[in-house]
């Protein structure tokens, strides 16, 4: 067991105070934790904020040895399923391409829309006008070139055809686009932000307003099945501590943007905050992630990527039952 500093103690009044410490006794009714460990990934994203600014929140709820986990890759998906990591924030497509391909994870609720951006070159103005250009992505199957794909054929071009998927092992796609090797490039915080502060390109596509996809969850969150099945109040009580971490983004994003920059997630306080305050986090309350894991899983099956139907994914791989409780407990 790990001891608090009185700095980590005070933050820990102060934030948890900001979100609403819960009275003793509504603690003591949820029954005891079955542990007090909890663990989450150490990967980069300013769009997954919640998940850092947490940290003092889940100490409120009883959890004294929070760990961030580094892991291998940026979506650590993979480590989740293998019960490396407790819970996780991650991109809904991600989840769903994951979950077909046979991982083993448990989605418990949606957290924010609008974190990436499509960002193309002058005079390109909508999706439809990327036929016969090129698109900086990363590596195949990545986040990148779903999205461009399931945009693609959104629109009614032919993915395979119509567009030219960019990657580079040497190159981020972000510096293909900056360098003016290719024509577009789908962004994720803190990246949109840079682009504007040097003007380059300009936005297309914004998830944060732009239908269908301004109506989905980018990011969700996910468990590991064993974690749930063994620790209900531990589940339950860790899902709180993100969704208030997540109100916290939407309601003082200079305060969140501080945790980021203090816990070393990102340098810049400028991208940071602009990021925050840019991405929709109150819409945790009004959307239904079931919603999201049936759009996704339909779209990633017309473009070909999955097999899985949105009904076995829904039944075999969400639990929506302590995102229903606590949405009753906090009024959302």
């Amino acid at each position: 067991m790990t001891m608090q500093t009185r700095r980590q103690f005070l933050t820990t009044l102060s934030l948890a105070g900001a979100a609403g410490i819960l009275a003793p006794q509504v603690l003591a009714a949820e029954g005891q934790l079955e542990t007090t460990t909890v663990r989450l990934p150490k990967p980069p994203g300013l769009c997954i904020a919640p998940g850092y600014v947490a940290e003092e929140l889940l100490r409120a709820e009883g959890f004294t040895d929070v760990r961030y986990v580094p892991t291998a890759t940026a979506i650590p998906i993979e480590a989740l399923a293998r019960g490396e990591i407790d819970f996780n924030l991650n991109y809904s497509i991600n989840y769903v391409s994951a979950i077909a391909s046979g991982k083993s994870v448990t989605l418990l609720a949606g957290v924010h829309v609008g974190c990436y951006e499509l960002f193309a070159a002058g005079g390109i103005r909508t999706i439809v006008d990327l036929k016969g250009k090129s698109v900086g992505v990363g590596a195949v199957g990545s986040v990148g070139s779903l999205l461009v794909t399931m945009m693609a054929a959104h629109v009614g071009l032919d993915p395979a055809k119509d567009i030219n998927c960019v990657t580079d092992p040497k190159l981020k796609p972000i510096e293909l686009f900056v360098d003016g090797k290719v024509d577009a490039f789908l962004g994720f915080p803190p990246e949109p932000q840079g682009l504007r502060a040097r003007h380059v390109g300009n936005v297309i596509v914004s998830s944060a307003v732009d239908r269908p996809w301004s109506e989905y969850f980018c990011c969700m969150v996910g468990a590991n099945p064993e974690y749930v099945r063994n620790h209900s109040v531990a589940t339950k009580r860790a899902l709180r501590a993100i969704l208030k971490a997540t109100d916290l983004c939407a309601t003082d994003p200079a305060r969140a943007a501080r945790r980021l920059v203090a816990s070393g997630s990102t340098p810049r306080y400028d991208y940071a905050l602009q990021a925050l305050r840019e991405i929709p986090y109150d819409r945790w309350h009004e959307y239904d992630p079931e919603d999201t894991v049936r759009f996704y899983a339909l779209r990633l099956r017309d473009v070909g990527f999955i097999k899985s139907t949105p009904q076995k994914i829904i039944a075999e791989n969400t639990d929506w039952r302590f995102l229903n409780e606590l949405k009753r407990e906090l009024k959302a």
